[in-house]
């Protein structure tokens, strides 16, 4: 069996510069693509040697349709399609997206230049579905002037949060990550008084201290992305969110990634801040973040990259040796056609 093998940098230090990059592969190209996965930590450490204390990295996540392109069944447990969530009044979307590249440095000329790399790598059978350069803007914050990324747990917790367990044991010791682009109304968010966006977000603005419960609205951006079971186990993401904008499109948002172990707990975080926990009590922060983008990736191991057949012969075996699964109650397969991962009530699915 297979060792949970070398993580891909997933929790590599905040960076003062991001690009992230959503590719889709047109039909054909998936050789191509097979070709330069092995490629791309030597192509990191070529452009990163040229500055190596600025710590270019580059994480790859593998898109479910792409997946069964470049490998067929079985999926990642937790792999499927970015399920659409729409809420009385917000929809969290779902748009193309095959590979995801996560690029952080201290320098953006880095992850310019090993972006670059990539797509000339994947020129004429991939296209670019979205580009996001981000930033680190003052102490962290994002552009609503807030500390992002305070609750992200670091250390030992991070490995668990973020790492598949054995209970998926083909793909143990990957992540998966959940992208979404927001744009932000500033005027809008701007004109409310500072009191009030500390009651949406659930946390002091300036000490960045969070609200004591009792003070907690419960569509506080906090109160609804606290995750807890019955039990009182508390589940965390790692997150590393970058704010970016261009001043003449007037375009300011905040680019949102969580990295996981099990992808329900984003989801559940998701269906609370769109569907809202009860119903109908979506996040007060969505009223001015609109999420135009949303995709999910699965992140195999540095290994995987390097030569995918010892996981994917031990995935095949696996599946085979489980006994045929059973439909869920009233008959016949989720709509979405994924393992129901989740307690998420849609509105709709991708």
């Amino acid at each position: 069996m297979p060792q949970q093998g070398q993580p891909q940098d997933v929790l590599a230090p905040p960076a003062t510069a991001a690009i992230f990059l959503v590719v889709t592969v047109r039909p054909g190209g998936e050789d191509t693509v097979r070709g330069l996965l092995p490629d791309i930590a030597g192509l990191t450490r070529a452009v990163g040697f040229r500055s190596p204390e600025d710590g270019l990295s580059c994480v790859t996540g593998i898109g479910a349709h792409l997946w069964d392109r470049l490998y067929g069944p079985p999926r990642p447990a937790g792999l499927h399609p970015f399920r659409t969530l729409a809420g009385a009044v917000h929809t969290a979307v779902s748009t193309p997206g095959d590979l995801l590249f996560h690029l952080r440095a201290r320098r953006p000329d880095l992850c310019f230049e090993l972006a670059r790399q990539l797509m000339t790598r994947l020129a004429g059978h991939a296209d670019v579905a979205d580009e996001v350069h981000g930033f680190r803007y003052f102490d962290e914050r994002d552009l609503l002037g807030f500390v992002d990324g305070t609750e992200s747990p670091s250390g030992p917790d991070g490995v668990v949060a973020v790492t598949i367990g054995d209970d998926d044991p083909a793909f143990a010791g990957g992540s998966y990550v959940v992208v979404q682009k927001y744009l932000h109304d500033m005027r809008g968010w701007n004109a409310l008084p500072v009191e009030a966006q500390e009651l949406a977000m659930g946390r002091r603005k300036l000490s960045d201290i969070e609200l004591p419960d009792a003070a907690k609205p419960p569509n506080s951006h906090v109160a609804l992305n606290t995750i807890v079971d019955p039990d009182g186990t508390q589940h965390q993401i790692v997150r590393d969110n970058m704010p970016f904008g261009s001043i003449g499109a007037d375009e300011f948002g905040t680019y949102f990634i969580g990295y996981v172990g099990r992808v329900d707990v984003i989801e559940r975080m998701l269906e609370n801040m769109f569907i809202g926990d009860p119903p109908g009590n979506h996040d007060r922060i969505l009223d001015f973040s609109t999420a135009v983008t949303g995709g999910l990736f699965f992140v195999p191991t540095a290994d995987f990259l390097d030569d995918p057949s010892p996981r994917l012969a031990l995935a095949s075996a696996t599946a085979a040796a489980e006994p045929d699964p059973q439909p869920p109650p009233g008959g016949g397969p989720a709509a979405d056609g994924s393992l129901g991962i989740g307690s998420l009530r849609r509105n709709g699915t991708p």
